[in-house]
């Protein structure tokens, strides 16, 4: 396969997974537009469910990435057997994190919330326990959704997943301003509408798998259910790992622009939710890449350094663009978030000084990809937690030069992943295993 072939293959599978990113962080936006009509105390409650929400979310990651790396390689060697043992394994993580979450999560839904507010909470720890009810139960639903997704993307089938994140996150907003004030159940109703357009989307990928995908997964299972489950586990934990560690970062950053000064907190804030428009970009190469990846291997054709190749050339081709059009229009983009002042002139700073960052993160995490789909996500993972560990370490340092100084240490920290992977990449050159949960080549 040429790079032209490998090019187009990963575009195809990017962007419906960009699409897919997209279409829930904008009802994210906009189920807090509806919630901040009910005030301050509603604001934080939903705020604070919806980072507990991230969290959960790396750990299901086990689950939906382990499942699709496991479905791509056996579909690309051809192997229904093995397509049901992935399968199988996806669903029985499933089954075992799932009562612990949402069962668990509802018996201590106060704690939760008390200690993610900090202190009594106030008004606020009513509302977020009010929210966590329904929300944690609900989590059941969030959870065999990535579970239904990694099948389908594993199957190369990246569109579906689209589609149903846009038909769950439509009849979100439609849903919420009818619970929210039509029906009078306030933050609760925000919670309800969630779980119900989930429902209604995993309920359609149910049935789109039982009609095209599962059909094709028939045959014996080379195994038990206890080694198909510690397959999708070893395969999935370290991904799940990587996404976690790099949201406590992300929470711990906070904290270290706190000590240069409100203004520049708020402005990193709304900045921060900007910068999401480029680095979904980014994640949706990554996928690609790791299901493109995977499937080659299975089929017997080690082509990592060519799709790494074309991995890089198109998400730091969007990484370059990114950095063109922060600089230039970063004034604006303050604005469209509503941003005055202070905080205007914070965040357009901001955004002028990202763009070396975005850059070097566009090639870290489009090349991770390929280590994710070939089995070296062990790797990958120890390199996200030193990487992390070095920047905040950076940005202490260096925050006494203002928010450039913590844009720095992000550029730096970044560089040196960068060095790592590429390194480690460039080892991975005519290795005929990779882990013992990858598939033999040559």
């Amino acid at each position: 396969m040429g790079s032209t072939a490998h090019r187009r293959r990963l575009v195809a599978l990017a962007y419906p997974v960009y699409f897919e990113l997209l279409a829930g962080v904008t009802a994210g936006i906009i189920n807090m537009v509806w919630v901040a009509r009910l005030g301050g105390d509603a604001v934080a409650a939903v705020a604070v469910a919806t980072n507990v929400e991230n969290v959960l979310l790396g750990v299901i990651l086990m689950a939906g990435s382990g499942t699709t790396v496991l479905v791509a390689r056996a579909r690309g060697a051809g192997d229904p057997g093995g397509v049901r043992a992935a399968v199988r394994g996806g669903w029985g993580v499933w089954a075992l994190v799932t009562p612990v979450v949402a069962v668990g999560g509802y018996l201590c839904r106060e704690p939760l919330a008390r200690l993610v507010l900090g202190g009594d909470g106030g008004a606020a720890l009513h509302l977020a326990t009010g929210y966590f009810s329904v929300a944690l139960p609900g989590m059941a639903v969030f959870f065999a959704t990535n579970v239904v997704d990694g099948i389908l993307k594993g199957a190369g089938d990246t569109r579906t997943p689209m589609r149903l994140a846009l038909l769950a996150n439509g009849l979100i907003l439609g849903l919420d301003p009818l619970l929210i004030l039509g029906f009078g159940l306030g933050v609760r109703g925000a919670a309800v509408a969630t779980v119900l357009g989930r429902a209604a989307a995993l309920a359609c990928g149910l049935v789109v798998l039982r009609r095209d995908a599962l059909p094709r997964a028939a045959g014996p299972s080379p195994g038990g259910l206890a080694a198909d489950l510690c397959r999708t586990f070893r395969t999935g934990l370290p991904m799940s790992v990587d996404f976690v560690v790099r949201m406590a970062g992300t929470l711990v950053l906070v904290a270290v622009v706190a000590r240069i000064g409100v203004a520049e907190v708020a402005g990193y804030g709304i900045a921060t939710k900007a910068m999401y428009v480029a680095t979904m970009a980014f994640y949706s190469v990554r996928q690609a890449a790791a299901i493109h990846t995977a499937r080659l291997l299975g089929a017997g054709r080690d082509e990592r350094r060519a799709v790494g190749r074309e991995a890089l050339r198109i998400s730091g081709t969007i990484g370059v663009t990114a950095l063109v059009v922060l600089v230039a229009a970063a004034p604006w983009i303050m604005a469209a978030f509503g941003a005055r002042g202070e905080v205007a002139d914070a965040g357009a700073l901001y955004l002028r000084c990202l763009g070396p960052y975005l850059v070097l993160l566009s090639c870290f995490i489009a090349l991770g990809g390929v280590f994710e789909g070939s089995g070296g996500s062990p790797l990958l993972a120890r390199i996200t937690a030193c990487g992390v560990v070095l920047q905040l370490a950076l940005a202490y340092g260096l925050s006494g030069l203002g928010l450039p100084g913590v844009c720095l240490a992000m550029a730096l920290a970044t560089a040196v992943q960068c060095a790592a992977l590429a390194r480690l990449h460039r080892r991975a050159r005519g290795q005929r295993v990779l882990d013992d949960s990858a598939v033999r080549v040559g």
